[in-house]
This record gives C-alpha cells, structure tokens and sequence, in this order.
C-alpha cells in the first residue's frame, strides 16, 4: 500500500538554532523563500522556540515583523511553530490571558501550524494553548517529548497522546529532541500511535548520536505521516538529519516523498554559500555527543554546558558535570531534557560540581519545580530535595497557571511609553528587559534588518556559539588595565579615568578597576543553541594595590560563578539589603543571573552589611567579593 512520507523543512528555525545558536537573520531568509515555497514541503517550521527571544536580543530585529514578512513571500506551503505550552516562548509560566492574546496575534500575523509541547509532558500544560489554538482557526498539533527512564514507558506515550487527541489535537507529534529514539523502538511507538489514535503522527528527530535516519526508516514503514528535516548545510549534529538523505532513501518505495532532489541541492547550495559568508560551522557529531545514549544532554544542551564551564574557566570539569546530570534529573523526578527543565537539570548539576557541596547553591527556577511551578514531575522527587527546599511547605498540586493572576492590562500599563502595538506588549510580556531595550533602541532608529557586528567577517575566531566575533576590544581592554594598574601602583595618584578605542576604565587606589568593552559579550548558548541573556558590556574588576587585610570579624561574601549581580529578584524591585542591614544566616542577600537562571546567594554568617561591593546590574567574576559582613 502506498503511503508518501511528508517532510517539514526545520531550517529556518531548528537548523539554525541547533547549529548557529539561532542567529540567521530575516535578510539571510528572504532569498530562498519563494523557493522553499515551491518544493513542496508539508510545512516551513519558521518560528517559536528560540527564534522570538534572539530577533529581539541579539539580532536587534522584530520577530513579529519577521512572520509577517515570510507568509508575505510563502503562498503555498504552511508555516509552522514551536510553542512551549503556558511558557509560549519564554521560560516561565505566563497567565491565561498573555497565553490568549499571544496565540491569536500569532495565527493574525501568519501562523497556520502551532506545535504545543511540555517539558514534563503535562497535559495540563497544554491543555489551554490547544484550545485556543483550535478557537482560531489554527492546526493544533501537540507534542508527546520522548526520554529513556524506568517511568517513561511506551504506555505512557500512548495515554499523554490519546488524551492529547481527547482535549482536541488536529495531529500528534512525537519530539524526539536528544536523539534517543532507536529505530525498532521507534517502529514501535509509531505503530501503536496509528493503531489507536485517528489523527496524523508526525515524527521529530535530532541526529546527534547517528540513529535518526534509521528512526525514520522505521517510522514509515510503521505508518508515520510527517517527519522533520533540515537543508544539509544546517543539518547533522544537534540538527535533524538532511532531507536529502531522507529523500533519496525513500525513492522508488511506496513512502517516496516526490520532492525533487535537484532542487533540493538548489536550496542547499543557498544555504551553503550563507553559512561560508557567516563563518559558521557545520553539524558534527562529537564523543560527548555519542555518549547521549548514557547522559541523554541533547546536543544543543552540551554546547551550552561547555559555554557555561568556559565562562567559569573549568572546562576540564564537563566529564564530572555529564555523570552529575543524570544523577541530578534521578533526583527531580527525570524529568525530559529539553527546554527548561534541561536548564534546570543541567544548571543543577554545574553548580554542585562547581561548589563542591550538593545542593548548597539552589537556583529560583530549580526551587520552582521542585514547589510544583513547572507541573507534575513523571516521578518523585526525592525526598531529601524537597525537605531542603521546600520545608514545611506543601508543593503546588494544581496546574500551575492557574495561581497566575490575568496580567495583560497591567503589562500594557508598565510599557505604554514605548509600545507601538498589541505585538509590543506581548514581546515584553515574555522578556521586559530585553524587549524594553529594544523598544528603545528602535525609537531611537537603531533597529532594522542589518546584521550586526556580531556576524562578523568569516576568518575571525568563533566563540562557543559558533558566532564570529573579533577580539581587538578585549586585547585594547587588558593590555591598558595592567598599564593603568602599574602606573597607579607606582605614582602618587589616587583615581584614573581614562576612555580609549572603546575601553572605559576607572581605577581608585585602595578600591576596584572597572573596564567597561563596548564590544558585544560572548553570549552562552543554552539547550537546543539557545542564547542566554548577558549584558552587553564585559567588565573585569581587580584590586590593583594592597589594602589593609580586613578585621577577622569581616567575611567576604563572594560570587561563586560568572554572572550579572542583582541586589533583588527582579532588576527593577527594590534592594534585598543595603548597608547598615542586620542579615540572618540562610538570609537572601543577591540574586547572580547566570547560565540563564536567577540563582538566589544567601547569608553564610549572621551580621552587618558593611559594604557593598558591587553595583546593580554589574556583571561578576567567579570568586570576586560583592559584600562584606561583620559577624556578630
């Protein structure tokens, strides 16, 4: 029996946020566009995961303006998105009527396909994204995350897929994001899918360890209806496997796909000359990668730990953090790796390698999971985690948002000034800060489609996104910090200012350097190629003379990873504590925003503030003392 395989092409969203930390810009996707259109592809996933938070941050562009711009040039296929249920395209839970406004703004802008998943599999979680999906008019496809744990059975697949088909899914998916799914066994899943669901299976794989294709082949002799590819230059690696391989395998057989394999290396070739033209890798598959199979990081997820370990200079501590992981997702109840609970995972398990101590530094998000904010993990968690940090405190059971109080009204409020549209006050409803500079930036005519410095000319050294950056401002900025260091040591004076090729330095003898490089920070990569956020200058603080060694009774308190200093939980509320305070041991003193987690550092001693070393919003040093207490 004759049974075409569909493909949906990933490239202009997945491919390049698993291999080129999201950063192709809408100018780079124009060109190919209309020719996309015409291969006959069963849809162009284009948007959602982390594309929306990148146009903003990092490419100075408006996500809003980027979907309207491609339905404008796409006229035939569908387009397609990753939605992550109630965090839609952020990290956190947002209320109902954000999740509302947002889906109807987006099928308004040119939306035709809303994959919906949830990191726990908590139907709950999704639940209110597919009907309001359905309400407009859109496809409703929703996402079962496959994993490999004792509670993650294919039972289990099929009751989150038959009750997902129950609230109303136009389709089923099957998100296979850290390419565990083996080809028999994906022979088997798909099977059981078909044989007791009546919506299309669609089938999404990344590479990395090499199974994918082999997924595939299986899926569609089991019956899949779609799978997911990527044009080859952004394929492989944490990408899908290339289409052109998939195409070519199932020629002449009844699943033959009638795409054209001509046209296809037409497209690619396109795709190639940009990647050259960006300097961007290609996809690879690595050792650490392979080992998937034992620690089950998705590979966008290892490029984020090797940034996050770069930044805390101890890269040669990742084979201690990928055996930590799978202890520490034992622990919370193995909850999937993926988007944010992979954050939340692997943040977890760099922070116990990093301080030595297990648990002694617990980050917000993980303290929000672990209370029940993220929804029902697939297990217990362990006893001994929940005691610490949730006390006497009984975790939330119901579905989360339903906690959240409407916020719409107040948000629209809060960003009047700056919003030009319904699309403004949704893209600072899912990030304030990044989308209020940008609002800025664009009142001020800075914004638009031009790249950036930061996709420099190819031959510069990539950083560990794989993006290009030039390292002239860093030379300029060490070389003239220990010439002013000297010069401050060895004279009579007391404060230097000095502004030069982009470098500001302030030093006061007896206090700190400041250097300030207006060139833009090397931005971590989270799971998936993800960009975290970090702020767009990188200061460097040093003591350039001895002081006077403190009393005995002064205890430093220090940073104990890199990261951007807040004195509250959000930059804008007011301090936690100023000088003068009495501070209680375990008391919250500063919250480090780092590896894109809010991480709360508490009081080891009881005492006063006597000084604060470090300004708000002020990025840190691994080490570096941000308060001084007088213990009592």
């Amino acid at each position: 029996m004759s049974h075409r395989l569909k493909i949906t092409d990933t490239t202009l969203r997945d491919g390049h946020q698993s291999l080129w930390a999201t950063r192709m810009a809408t100018e780079d996707m124009l060109p190919i566009l209309e020719k996309l259109d015409q291969m006959g592809y069963h849809s162009l996933e284009v948007w959602g995961g982390a594309t929306f938070d990148v146009c903003l941050r990092f490419l100075n562009e408006d996500p809003w303006e980027r979907l309207r711009l491609i339905k404008k040039h796409v006229k035939n296929t569908p387009l397609q998105m990753l939605l992550r249920g109630q965090s839609l395209l952020g990290y956190m839970h947002y209320p109902d009527d954000v999740l509302e406004a947002f889906i109807h703004k987006t099928v308004e802008s040119g939306m035709d396909i809303i994959r919906i998943f949830d990191a726990l599999n908590d139907i709950r979680n999704m639940e209110k994204a597919l009907q309001v999906t359905k309400r407009t008019g859109a496809h409703a496809q929703a996402t079962v995350v496959y994993t490999v744990s004792p509670v993650h059975t294919i039972q289990h697949y099929l009751d989150t897929a038959l009750r997902l088909e129950e609230m109303g899914a136009d389709s089923i998916c099957i998100k296979d994001m850290a390419g565990l799914l083996a080809p028999f066994k994906s022979y088997e899943l798909v099977k059981l899918f078909k044989a007791h669901l009546s919506v299309p299976v669609q089938l999404h794989c990344h590479y990395i360890g090499g199974m994918a294709v082999g997924a595939y082949l299986k899926a569609a002799e089991a019956g899949v209806d779609v799978v997911d590819t990527a044009s080859v230059p952004m394929a492989f690696g944490a990408s899908q496997p290339p289409v052109e391989t998939v195409v070519r395998a199932f020629k002449g057989t009844p699943y033959d796909t009638g795409l054209s394999i001509k046209s296809l290396f037409e497209v690619a070739q396109y795709f190639e000359d940009l990647r050259k033209e960006l300097g961007q890798q290609r996809g690879v598959t690595r050792i650490n990668d392979m080992r998937v199979f034992e620690h089950q990081v998705p590979g966008g997820m290892i490029s984020n730990l090797v940034s996050q370990l770069e930044q805390q200079k101890a890269l040669h501590r990742l084979d201690e953090v990928l055996e930590e992981i799978p202890r520490v997702r034992e622990e919370l109840g193995f909850p999937p790796l993926v988007t944010p609970t992979s954050q939340i995972v692997g943040t977890q398990a760099v922070l116990n390698v990093l301080t030595g101590q297990r648990y002694k530094l617990i980050p917000g998000e993980v303290k929000m999971y672990v209370e029940g904010w993220y929804g029902q993990p697939p297990a217990t968690i362990d006893p001994s985690i929940s005691r610490k940090v949730l006390g006497d405190k009984e975790p939330i059971t119901c579905r989360p948002a339903d906690l959240l109080e409407p916020k719409l009204d107040k948000l629209r409020e809060e960003i009047k000034d700056l919003a030009i549209s319904q699309e403004d006050v949704l893209s600072y409803a899912m990030f304030p800060q990044v989308a209020r500079k940008f609002f800025e930036a664009r009142k001020k005519g800075e914004t638009g489609p031009q790249r950036k410095a930061e996709s420099v000319k190819p031959g510069a050294p990539a950083d560990a996104s794989g993006t290009k950056r030039t390292k002239e401002a860093k030379n300029v900025n060490l070389s003239e910090l220990k010439e002013l260091i000297k010069v401050l040591d060895q004279t009579d004076i007391t404060e230097i200012d000095l502004e030069s090729d982009g470098v500001k330095v302030s030093i006061r003898k007896g206090g700190k350097v400041s250097a300030t490089v207006a060139a833009p920070a090397v931005a971590p990569v989270t799971e998936a190629g993800k960009a975290a956020e970090l702020p767009t200058t990188t200061m460097v603080t040093a003591s350039p003379v001895e002081t006077a060694q403190p009393a005995e009774d002064l205890i430093p308190v220090t940073a104990p990873m890199v990261g951007t200093f807040y004195q509250s939980p959000a930059p804008d509320a007011d301090p936690f504590v100023k000088v003068g305070d009495t501070v209680k041991m375990g008391q919250p003193l500063c919250i480090i925003e780092a590896m894109k987690l809010m991480n709360e550092i508490e009081a080891e001693v009881a005492g006063e503030i006597v000084e604060i070393l470090v300004e708000n919003g002020q990025p840190v040093e691994y080490g570096q003392k941000m308060f001084l207490i007088r213990k009592k």
